[in-house]
């Protein structure tokens, strides 16, 4: 794991009680039945700081608001309510020079690097074409800075003549990683940075991210669904459910002693190699609720073991506990 470049200062990136929610289409019936309008509660008062330097995983079950934190944290999904700022700017007020200047800083790497790239365009169009927009170069130097790129994530130079076709999905992914990078960021998202890649590719692509974090000095939020990647790249880790964030702390830390019943179920279920340990990996229990009407109080309380009257109708906030993790619960 690299090491956190400078020391925690001003956040370069906090969220303050975030709620993403989109309406859902009414059919024609329900609207002359005058039925109020529904709406998707993808993120509800999300709370969250990145650091200059750090990797903050991300994790959580499919549908818990994950890839839609992501994207708002890109400018690419607005805030129903709450903040999101970017060097403790509110990113919704940024026009003009300044919204360009923070789309060039946060770059995200998308899930899918077959859907992700322009089929018609070869990687040295698609390099160009960033360059180019960013100003990043004079249009006599971008040729240089295309092969530096290619260097950069370890692609050979006749990659640049290419189209994606072409590539396997590691080395899509890996275009994918130029692309961002081609407009200097400081922030990266990854969304499912290798969830679409073999097994055996994965590793090559979170090893190579790593090494270009610790390069440079690059801030990353990481977002997966496999614990022990996260583990593997991550200085702290959040976990989210259903649109919340329940725990979050240092890695080490919150892997050796999860603190919220969420956490220590979704640790319990991920696959070991330990056979001593494999009949104690049981998964949760209970459907996740509609993010159309969750439940009232704390949102785990349909799934949780330690459930109390109190949790049914209290909704918890992130505490500061002794250890050194923030967790929204009542029983922890």
């Amino acid at each position: 794991m690299s090491e956190i470049i400078t020391p925690r200062e001003i956040p370069i990136i906090s969220v303050e009680d975030a709620m993403v929610h989109f309406p859902v289409k009414q059919s024609q019936i329900q609207r002359l039945q005058g039925k109020p309008k529904q709406f998707v509660q993808a993120l509800n008062g999300v709370r969250l700081e990145l650091s200059r330097g750090e990797t903050l995983g991300i994790v959580g079950e499919s549908g818990c608001g994950k890839s839609t934190l992501a994207r708002t944290l890109v400018g690419l999904l607005n805030v129903t309510e709450g903040r999101v700022r970017f060097k403790g700017q509110d990113i919704a007020t940024l026009l003009g020079r300044a919204r360009r200047s923070f789309n060039r800083q946060v770059q995200m790497i998308f899930q899918d690097p077959y859907g992700s790239l322009n089929p018609r365009m070869t990687v040295g169009q698609m390099l160009s074409e960033a360059l180019s927009v960013h100003d990043m170069r004079p249009k006599h130097a971008i040729p240089a800075r295309i092969l530096e790129l290619m260097d950069l994530v370890r692609l050979p130079a006749d990659a640049i003549d290419k189209l994606p076709h072409e590539f396997s999905g590691g080395q899509r992914q890996r275009i994918g990683i130029s692309r961002a990078l081609a407009v200097e960021p400081e922030v990266l998202v990854a969304d499912e940075l290798v969830s679409a890649l073999d097994v055996s590719v994965q590793a090559q692509v979170v090893n190579l991210l790593l090494d270009l974090q610790k390069k440079l000095s690059l801030t990353v939020l990481f977002v997966a669904h496999d614990l022990r990647l996260v583990r593997h790249i991550s200085h702290r880790v959040a976990v989210m459910y259903l649109g919340e964030v329940v725990e979050v702390g240092d890695t080490e830390t919150l892997y050796r002693t999860p603190l919220h019943p969420y956490t220590q179920a979704l640790l319990r279920a991920a696959p070991t190699l330990d056979p001593a340990e494999r009949g104690k990996n049981v998964s949760l229990t209970g459907e996740l609720p509609s993010p159309l009407s969750p439940p009232a109080g704390c949102r785990f309380h349909t799934r949780c073991p330690h459930v109390t009257d109190r949790c049914r109708i209290e909704r918890p906030v992130l505490t500061l506990k002794a250890t050194g993790q923030k967790v929204a619960c009542h029983w922890a």
